[in-house]
């Protein structure tokens, strides 16, 4: 194999001139006679008994040609591009240019990863939001657990709003019963707007065996044809009504829903977590910050493969979610009544966006030099099993140590770029209210 040139072309495209002569091509021929000599007919000899020289005679000397071109190009573009140290997105076409007895000439036209210019990614300047707990939050949160050991139990009383009643039930349209209309030992919570508007309403008051006629009209646009707008009568039978009981938020309740023996010690706790849960959010939040003015400053003309192989991503990456779902993108565009050109089309703004940003991340690890060690990379398969309860080995089959170390170099170069970033303060009061302090390093 050698490379006979390298020319640059529109749009990170190149054209890549290999020549490959010699033993190669000659084994390569011989190969493809010995393939195909039982298939080839020949006048006056039974199938696979002509030489290769009367068959050459016969068809031309460049009748197996194509097969040895077939089965040599892959291995020699490899080389070729290995020897240029071409970064490929996409091989976009193949030609022979030239083919003798002697061997073959190729061009290859490629498409490559294009030029980025970073213009400024050292001293961006970010907001980082800096975000309080309040006792409002921590009430909420405790009232969020109280809910969950919220008790129903049955009382001696009339029906309130908020109480859930246990009913036999069965609809009529000018005295006649109608398909869907009845029900028994059905659980109805008063004021849940479950049932016909004004339903609900008319059971408060109610008590157990009281067997009450509620009149309602159903809506006009009910979803059944021959209901619409229709007035009804419902004869009800009221067997049970049920309270709404909570517990009270004290000592003996922390113990039954933590680890904690006081009040005092679980609202510590709580105000530590959601803290915790917001400081997190605050860093994803400058993440976004610093990687959109990141994107501002870098200069770059993205090839259309690379936007279109982002997409491909996306789409897979959208039908594992609908599979987990139970449904199939097929079902789902369908249901939509989207096509597939428009639905791909829907990404291409975020597919650009994503590969820009990688493209960018990746500039900068180039001129920082930005490595990754073993044991990051250890780290990170280790960090990969735990949470797929899987064996590092397993893991180690599934995600290529190239590709990890890959994705671990770009967050070891937005993690430089946040370091190195001119980052302002701002520490929220209420939703739309911020006070700003000083800048500082991050």
């Amino acid at each position: 194999m050698k490379v006979k040139g390298l020319k640059k072309l529109e749009k990170s495209e190149v054209a890549l001139t290999v020549e490959v002569k010699g033993e190669a091509f000659t084994q390569a021929v011989d190969a493809a006679f010995r393939k195909n000599a039982k298939q080839i007919k020949v006048p006056g000899f039974r199938p696979g008994k002509a030489t290769r020289r009367q068959i050459e005679a016969l068809y031309g000397e460049g009748i197996f040609f194509d097969d040895a071109i077939k089965a040599l190009y892959p291995e020699a573009l490899e080389q070729a591009i290995e020897a240029k140290k071409l970064d490929v997105v996409e091989l976009k076409d193949i030609n022979v240019e030239s083919v003798d007895k002697e061997g073959f000439v190729f061009v290859a036209t490629l498409v490559v990863k294009p030029e980025v210019e970073v213009k400024e990614y050292k001293g961006i300047k970010a907001t980082k939001n800096v975000y309080t707990v309040t006792e409002t939050e921590v009430k909420d949160y405790l009232a969020a657990q109280q809910k969950k050991e919220e008790r129903v139990v049955a009382v001696d009383r009339a029906a309130k709003s908020g109480d859930v009643v246990v009913i036999d039930y069965e609809g009529f349209v000018d005295d006649k019963a109608f398909e869907g209309g009845k029900g028994e030992n059905y659980e109805l919570e008063i004021g849940s707007g479950t049932f016909i508007p004004g339903f609900e309403d008319q059971l408060v008051g109610s008590k157990k065996g009281d067997k009450p006629e509620v009149n309602v009209t159903f809506p006009a646009d009910y979803h059944a044809a021959d209901l619409k707008g229709k007035a009804a009568i419902f004869k009800v039978e009221v067997k049970e009504v049920r309270e709404k009981q909570l517990p009270t938020i004290d000592d003996e309740f922390v113990k039954d829903v933590s680890e904690f023996d006081t009040l005092a010690d679980y609202k510590k706790d709580i105000k530590k977590k959601l803290k915790e849960q917001k400081d997190k959010t605050a860093q994803s939040e400058l993440e976004v910050a610093v990687l959109e003015e990141l994107v501002k400053n870098t200069v770059v003309e993205i090839p259309d493969a690379m936007i279109e192989k982002q997409i491909d991503s996306i789409e897979k990456d959208f039908d594992s979610r609908l599979q987990m779902q139970g449904m199939k993108l097929d079902l789902y565009l369908k249901y939509t009544g989207m096509t597939k050109e428009a639905f791909r089309e829907g990404f291409k703004n975020e597919a650009e966006k994503q590969v820009k940003t990688r493209l960018a991340l990746q500039k900068v690890a180039d001129q920082e030099n930005i490595t990754v060690s073993e044991q990051e990379i250890a780290d990170e398969y280790a960090k990969m099993a735990e949470q797929y309860k899987m064996d590092v080995e397993k893991i180690k089959t599934i995600v290529a140590e190239s590709a990890l170390s890959g994705d671990l170099r770009i967050s070891n170069a937005l993690e430089f770029i946040k370091k190195n970033a001119k980052v302002k303060k701002a520490s929220k009061k209420k939703a739309e209210e911020t006070e700003e302090t000083e800048e500082t390093a991050e």
